[in-house]
């Protein structure tokens, strides 16, 4: 591993960016600021009245809800929900220290995937800090079920993820793609891919106040003719590549990026959050390890720390 990419790493200034939410229809900033070495990432909420709330760390433990989103407790019955795409963008970068505050419920939608979030991030730039980078070191298979759904974490000398689906529908069908983690494979393979729905159960969401905020213009629509969207899918497999951006956001609740490989069929946010409290329930599953003490390499985004080339590297990416 080189130098740089041992250490741990922040944003160098505050990026806000403002948009709806998908489940609430409601009107939200999110603010993205640096943090400190070793605090990891944090979320708080300005509420009504004005106020804010104390950060509280982006942890599994906070989960209140996986109900089409993760959702996490602030206390006080304060919620900030849809956390999974920025917290995504911000893991995938592979960004250690970083505070989150929201004005809303629930974190924007945007364009319905994490690129926005991305592009906001490397023109602020990224900053490299004096202390080492931490891993979870999985030592131990975990595997947790549900019915023939499963997520697995397992031992393996490099960082994967694994993930395949399995739709009772001719647009999506059964999609699978392997992923072998840097920031820039990040940005190029799943930053852009977009979150989806079903046109048929969207009247049934609304009424139970959900997809209140959804649109052609931050969701795939997918009805009995195929796709909605007129501009079609970014990527043949948008719909798996979408389930690994997920992914990477709820397993980033882990508190630390985990070195070993992550498998899972027909997942999602419930089963991502079980493997996580299943993995930490003993620690000879897991160890906690320097990113000196591990053979990892960056292809990284070492070459933009503090933001240079960032357009030139976003055309290049699409």
């Amino acid at each position: 591993m080189n130098r740089i990419s041992a250490r741990q790493c922040t944003i160098c200034k505050p990026i806000e960016f403002s948009g709806f939410g998908v489940h609430s229809g409601q009107p939200v900033t999110l603010l993205i600021e640096p943090n400190d070495v070793d605090s990891g990432l944090h979320i708080c909420r300005i509420l009504d009245d004005g106020t804010k709330t104390d950060p509280v760390s982006v942890h599994y433990s906070r989960i209140s809800s996986t109900t089409l989103c993760t959702t996490l407790d602030l206390d006080n019955s304060i919620n900030a929900a849809t956390v999974e795409h920025v917290v995504s963008a911000l893991s995938g970068l592979g960004i250690d220290n970083a505070l989150i505050t929201i004005d809303g419920p629930e974190c924007p939608i945007l364009d319905g995937s994490a690129m926005p979030f991305v592009e906001g991030i490397l023109q602020a730039g990224l900053k490299f800090q004096t202390e080492k980078r931490k891993f979870i070191k999985i030592l131990r298979a975990v595997t947790v079920r549900n019915n023939d759904s499963f997520a697995a974490l397992e031992p393996y000398n490099g960082r994967v993820l694994d993930l395949e689906i399995d739709f009772d529908n001719d647009v999506i069908g059964r999609q699978r793609m392997i992923f072998d983690w840097t920031p820039r494979l990040y940005v190029e393979k799943i930053a852009r891919a977009r979150t989806f729905g079903f046109v048929e159960e969207a009247k049934v969401l609304r009424q139970g106040g959900h997809a209140l905020g959804s649109s052609l213009e931050n969701s795939i629509a997918i009805d009995e003719d195929g796709i909605q969207n007129k501009e079609g899918l970014r990527f043949e497999d948008e719909f798996v590549r979408h389930k690994l951006l997920d992914a990477i956001g709820d397993l980033a609740l882990g508190g630390l990026p985990i070195y070993g490989r992550f498998r899972s069929y027909k997942g999602g946010h419930k089963l991502n959050s079980q493997v996580l409290k299943s993995m930490f329930a003993t620690e000879a599953n897991y160890e906690i390890v320097s990113a000196d003490k591990l053979p990892l390499s960056f292809d990284a985004l070492d070459d933009l720390p503090e933001g240079l080339k960032v357009e030139s590297f976003l055309r290049s990416v699409g």
